[in-house]
């Protein structure tokens, strides 16, 4: 089965029917007769999708949307409200009570078919981020605190200027976001990184039948504009495209004549979705980021600059100096001005280092005051030049600490091993880089020390 639907409807009729057409599709589907059955089956069986008459004796499916919605345990199912009445009051109200989609009988069944599968898919998506920000969490990766999010910014790909300036002061005097207006040719070159709209609203036809559907494939394979939300408006009963929108990628879909209130519902309901996917990738991706990062220094952490040495030292023939850094007399450093003042010691030494670098170095912290440097496409004499930058840079002028600026001296002993043709794991280099550090300190520290080169 691809998915369980609970389907409401207290005609026993209209149940088997749904339940012929969903079945025959691969869907399980669940059955209840009225709204307190459906509120109740909701949070038993754990439906992936509700089909839910709006006319109902006992309670009206507005009602129970409403209630669906307002629970924790079933809020994110999606909610297809299911009705005779066509009025667009009943269409808004419902959308405004957090239903999905509102169909009006007799369903198609294409076009509901297309429906479930696009809300399944968007479903599944939002627990998929939602899991992996759990796990960020469980590993420690804290959300960072929600920033200010200002009015969406909606574009309006008409056929002609005439609808496009009626939904723009439709959408202006409802306050839905920002709205402009762009002609089709210049979609796909009008935004950049920083202006890219939230939200497209695309006529199926424009110059040519189904433009709309080509731009809206266009625009869910480039990377700028792949999460973008989009709403297709199409003619009315026009099912067959509203099925081919939804599978590839429409995130609503509108009749002519467009209704400004129910637009203004829609995009809000998209807009709201597509924030919710945005922080929770976001979420994801600093999580993802901190897994690799040193969380005082702001620098590659062991697991990451290990792996990556690794693979740096996976392309044979490419001369690379690994270098071992140790602070000198740190415990000394933490015992006189407290390991606070250490910390801040280690962050200033990170950004020295950094300085000194290039973006295709490596630089890690591997330990409490011990740090991992790799520099691809060196020979003995640039290893040197670059060590004896990376010490100096250290240890030459004293690190000022706390809101009295305490100066605080520090050295560093490096040794460098370069990278021998037979060595084939980042443990053979890293102990002789580690051996030639020992020799820095024996000969009394603030010393750069090459390793010899050993046998093979």
């Amino acid at each position: 089965m691809t998915g369980r639907i609970l389907v409401v409807d207290d005609v026993a009729t209209n149940r088997i029917v749904m339940k012929v057409k969903l079945s025959a599709a691969c869907y399980e589907v669940v059955q209840a007769d009225s709204g307190a059955d459906a509120l109740e089956k909701a949070r038993s069986h754990r439906p992936d999708l509700i089909l839910l008459d709006v006319l109902m004796p006992d309670m009206s499916g507005l009602t129970v949307c409403d209630r669906l919605k307002s629970d924790p345990e079933t809020a994110d199912i999606p909610v297809i409200l299911i009705t005779a009445m066509a009025d667009k009051e009943s269409k808004v109200q419902g959308l405004e009570k957090g239903a999905d989609d509102f169909l009006t009988k007799p369903v198609d069944e294409v076009a509901l078919l297309a429906r479930v599968r696009s809300l399944l898919r968007a479903r599944d998506t939002q627990r998929e981020l939602r899991l992996r920000e759990e796990t960020c969490a469980e590993l420690g990766f804290a959300e960072g605190a929600g920033e200010f999010e200002g009015p969406g910014k909606i574009a309006l790909v008409a056929s002609d200027a005439g609808p496009a300036v009626a939904w723009k002061q439709a959408l202006e005097a409802k306050r839905a976001g920002i709205v402009q207006i762009v002609a089709q040719e210049n979609v796909l070159a009008d935004f950049g990184q920083s202006d890219t709209p939230d939200l497209f609203v695309i006529s199926a036809d424009m110059a040519c039948r189904n433009d709309g559907l080509r731009l809206l494939s266009d625009l869910r394979s480039r990377p700028i504009t792949r999460y973008a939300a989009t709403v297709m408006v199409l003619p009315a009963a026009d099912c067959e495209r509203a099925a081919i929108a939804l599978d590839l990628g429409a995130g609503d879909i509108l009749y002519e004549p467009v209704d400004a209130d129910e637009l203004a519902v829609r995009i809000r309901t998209q807009l709201r979705r597509k924030r919710q996917s945005d922080r929770l990738r976001t979420t994801v991706q600093e999580g993802l980021q901190l897994a690799v990062t040193d969380s005082l220094t702001g620098l590659h952490n062991r697991r990451y600059a290990l792996h990556h040495l690794e693979r740096m030292l996976g392309h044979p023939g490419r001369g690379i100096a690994v270098m071992m850094l140790d602070l000198d007399f740190f415990k000394d450093v933490n015992d006189r001005y407290g390991h606070a003042a250490g910390d801040g010691v280690l962050a200033v030494v990170a950004k020295r280092l950094r300085a000194q670098l290039r973006s295709m170095d490596l630089l890690g912290r591997i330990g409490g005051e011990e740090f991992l440097v790799a520099i691809p496409d060196a020979d003995h004499a640039r290893a040197m030049d670059v060590a004896e930058r990376l010490r100096v840079a250290v240890g030459s002028t004293p690190i000022l600490i706390g809101a009295d600026k305490t100066p605080i001296s520090v050295t560093m002993s490096v040794g460098i091993a370069l990278a021998q043709d037979y060595e084939d794991s980042a443990a053979a280099i890293l102990l002789r880089a580690d051996q030639a550090l020992y020799g820095s300190k024996a000969e009394g520290r603030n010393l750069v020390t090459m390793a010899t080169a050993s046998a093979a």
